[in-house]
């Protein structure tokens, strides 16, 4: 069979793709600005190679930092300038200030601005270049999906909020009902046996699976998708194309038996991996807390007057193998604020104080929770550990809540920096997909990405 596929970049593909020719395109300017101009601060040679690789570091950090490989950013001209600006800057300011690792300062003060403006070009063409060139036309990828008609709607808005550049042209109805409106605008309906010519015919990049009812897949309809994986077409189950796009587990389309869907990963008994975490725990806990003096004083006058109730604030929460701790965090709601019994706090919550929405924000109510973390009551990265009553209310209705449990609850997480606000059962399920999700892959780099989001949140003033 004749396969007329387009060339289409995954996800990881996009984001390798960006963070390399960022640091492509900044070391070609400034060897073109150090050739044409009399720019002698960063030069190439074999005795300052580590040059280059400290400002290749830099580069990914502060550029994951800022967003620069958020792909909904990348797509966005608007946003990416902003990301470009921070980038560019603190990069160039941490650069300027590490002469160990980097050159010497430069006399002349015109050096930092060719350096600056260097490096500010060159990010600034190349993603004005991808916008425009790359994000809007080699990043499409076409998909037939086979799946139950009810479903149809809620299945393909999953996947493309996900992921804009990934579009459902087509759906075969695996109820064995042919010909029906489907009301869904760019999407057709494909009658069983079409299904081979309309892929041959469309450039379809893969086919993915969802219907839950055996029986729906005919042998008709197995024999053309055993055909099409033979000639060279992708065919993917649901949970793992979703699971892929959106870095969390569809719990709602999966059965009771989870066990085989998300193994758990081998960090969560690596005692290897448990001990040096429980050592960085430590030592960013005393961090912590030394920085939270810092900001006490002003945390005291605040709360004294816009608070005006106990500095610090004592709730029951449910941790590691469902055992109840007491976590501690600084006030940020009036007095007898559950006077009328535990309530989910709400977006623009009015028992929230003006004082009490800047701690918020900011994080800065969470550094008592060092002390927990230094106690081993929590972790510096986990599910955020919810209330007693709430834990009740909600594993009653999802059956895969109490999975939470299984490792610490953290300062922050998987969830926190990836979905902006919870305060529904709908949103708790989110925030439960991207939770088992951390489960399902805990490892040092994932550790690494969320500490980096979390920076991130910070900065842009996404707290809670």
């Amino acid at each position: 069979m004749k396969s007329n596929k387009k060339i289409h970049f995954e996800v990881s593909e996009r984001k390798i793709l960006l963070k390399g020719f960022d640091i492509i395109c900044v070391l070609l300017a400034l060897y073109c600005v150090s050739s044409l101009f009399d720019f002698k601060y960063f030069t190439f040679s074999t005795t300052n190679f580590y040059w280059t690789i400290v400002l290749a570091f830099y580069l990914h950090v502060f550029g994951s930092v800022f967003e620069m490989y958020n792909l909904q950013t990348s797509s966005n001209q608007f946003q990416i300038i902003k990301s470009i600006i921070l980038t560019s800057s603190t990069t160039v300011l941490f650069y300027l200030l590490t002469p160990i690792y980097t050159p010497v300062l430069p006399s002349n003060r015109l050096q930092i601005i060719f350096f600056f403006l260097a490096i500010f070009m060159a990010l600034l063409l190349w993603r004005i270049f991808y916008v425009k060139f790359l994000a809007s036309h080699r990043f499409f990828k076409n998909a037939i999906l086979v799946c139950d008609k009810e479903q149809l709607q809620e299945l393909i808005s999953g996947l493309q909020s996900a992921d804009p550049h990934y579009k459902i042209i087509g759906f075969v109805n695996s109820d064995g009902e042919d010909s029906f409106d489907i009301n869904m605008p760019g999407t057709v309906n494909i009658k069983t046996d079409d299904l081979e010519y309309y892929v041959r015919n469309n450039s379809i990049s893969e086919i993915v699976i969802a219907s839950q009812k055996t029986e729906g897949i005919t042998v008709s309809l197995y024999n053309q998708l055993i055909h099409l994986l033979e000639n060279g077409i992708t065919i993917k189950e649901y949970t793992q194309v979703y699971e892929n796009l959106t870095q969390r587990i569809p719990v709602q389309y999966v059965s009771r038996d989870f066990y085989r869907y998300f193994p758990f990963s081998r960090s969560n008994q690596n005692q290897l991996y448990l001990l040096i975490t429980r050592l960085i725990e430590i030592v960013f806990s005393l961090i912590g807390l030394l920085i939270g003096l810092c900001f006490l004083p002003l945390i005291l006058i605040g709360n004294l007057i816009g608070n005006r109730g106990n500095l610090f604030y004592v709730q029951d929460r449910v941790g590691q193998n469902g055992q109840v701790f007491k976590i501690f965090k600084y006030r940020t709601m009036v007095k007898n604020a559950e006077a009328n019994g535990a309530v989910f706090t709400k977006l623009n919550d009015k028992r929230i104080t003006p004082f009490g929405k800047f701690m918020r924000k900011t994080r800065l109510d969470e550094f008592p929770q060092f002390i927990n973390i230094l106690k081993g009551d929590m972790a510096i990265i986990g599910p955020r550990p919810e209330r007693p009553v709430f834990v009740q209310e909600i594993a009653s209705v999802m059956p895969f809540y109490e999975t939470r449990h299984i490792i610490k609850p953290g300062l922050t997480g998987w969830a926190q920096v990836n979905y902006a606000y919870g305060d529904s059962m709908e949103d708790s399920l989110v925030k439960l997909q991207y939770d088992l999700y951390y489960i399902k892959h805990r490892s040092i780099f994932l550790d690494i990405n969320i500490t980096i989001k979390t920076f991130s949140t910070v900065l842009f003033y996404r707290g809670q």
